[in-house]
């Protein structure tokens, strides 16, 4: 059975969202280690950055598999 289109988004939409949450946390742990200490606020714009690129990926790629399935 195929994935429909809203599914394919409502998966890509929660893997990205779980991802951007660990991301967020992994940032604030390790950029200092690199001397990089943004605030909260810039540490979640660049985690933004990032969700919208793996969203879009995320979602594209289901697609491509759904198509060839």
């Amino acid at each position: 059975m195929m994935q429909s289109r809203r599914k394919s988004l409502i998966e890509a939409v929660t893997n990205v969202g779980v991802g951007y949450a660990l991301a967020i946390c992994t940032q604030i742990v390790v950029f200092p280690w690199f001397g990089f200490e943004p605030a909260l606020a810039d540490n979640m714009t660049i985690g933004a950055v990032f969700l919208i690129v793996s969203l879009g990926r995320s979602y594209l790629l289901r697609r491509l598999f759904e198509r060839f399935r």
